[in-house]
């Protein structure tokens, strides 16, 4: 049995999530097209009758750091290079220029010694910038090109995947208890937490998802078989806060309503979410 551990790296939306999401064929990390959306590593499990791998999905690293949550998710991500690791995917996303950030990426990759695969991501779209990535194919003795979001290409690459994974004569990968399986290092608390964050990354402005977080205070399920949730979005500004909310609370009901859907669907029960926003200048020393 092939049995092991890859990591995923590159720079903040380059397609880690996506792609993880859709090997595993649910839902494990958030995502959206703005980068700081993953802000510490993920893990989850893929199996099937060749084996079982574990997919370390990391935050994109960042040139340069200017707050307290940016400076922890560089040191997240570069927290998930470990021994374990197997496997190395390094994604590019040729729709994007080259610049300091990849080329920081690529020295850090350069420097993990274990096998590693080239994975140019998003295929659906038009590649614009390939020619700058050309250099890497003589570089990387495996590349692929795929679509996490179209499904494109994802066989070719697991099968490659189990190649270069050692044998196992047991298993050894240990589920614990009381996760959202196949997510094997978020409680369910933390994974409620972050659907709800995605909705606040999609459905507002530039600027305000990267003042906000979201805990999850009680969770518990009624009599009646409802699913109740009692969270709160924490922001740095009052000014934050009033956008969030809304004219008429018409904005923190929108986020509800769609987080709710989005829980319901991951857990098959009915939810009653009750969510609020707070502001708390000092949250990313605390919950970052």
């Amino acid at each position: 049995m092939k049995q092991g551990t890859v990591l995923l790296i590159g720079r903040p939306n380059v397609g880690k999530s996506t792609l993880v999401n859709n090997i595993i064929g649910q839902k494990v990390a958030i995502t959206s097209p703005k980068p700081q959306t993953t802000r510490f590593p993920i893990q989850a499990i893929y199996k099937e009758k060749r084996g079982a791998i574990i997919f370390t999905d990391t935050p994109g690293i960042f040139n340069k750091v200017k707050d307290t949550l940016a400076k922890r998710i560089n040191k997240q991500a570069y927290n998930a290079i470990t021994d374990e690791t197997d496997i190395v995917l390094y994604l590019i996303d040729p729709t994007r220029k080259r610049d300091f950030e990849e080329a920081k990426v690529l020295g850090i990759v350069r420097k993990i010694n274990k096998p590693k695969i080239l994975v140019v991501t998003k295929a659906d779209k038009e590649p614009k910038y390939i020619a700058q990535y050309k250099f890497l194919e003589d570089e990387f003795q495996h590349v692929y090109r795929v679509s996490g979001l179209k499904r494109k290409h994802i066989k070719p690459l697991l099968d490659k995947i189990f190649e270069l994974l050692p044998e196992k004569k047991k298993q050894k990968i240990h589920i614990p208890n009381n996760l959202p399986f196949p997510a094997l290092n978020v409680d369910s608390n933390i994974f409620i937490s972050e659907l709800i964050r995605e909705k606040i990354f999609l459905m507002m402005g530039e600027e305000i998802p990267y003042t906000t977080t979201v805990v999850v205070h009680e969770m518990k399920e009624r009599d009646n078989g409802v699913l109740y949730i009692r969270a709160e979005i924490l922001t740095t500004d009052n000014r934050y806060k009033k956008m969030l909310i809304g004219k008429n609370a018409r904005k923190i009901k929108e986020i509800g309503s769609y987080a709710r859907k989005e829980i319901a669907l991951a857990t098959g029960k009915k939810v009653y979410l009750d969510l609020t926003v707070k502001t708390n200048s000092h949250w990313q020393e605390i919950y970052a």
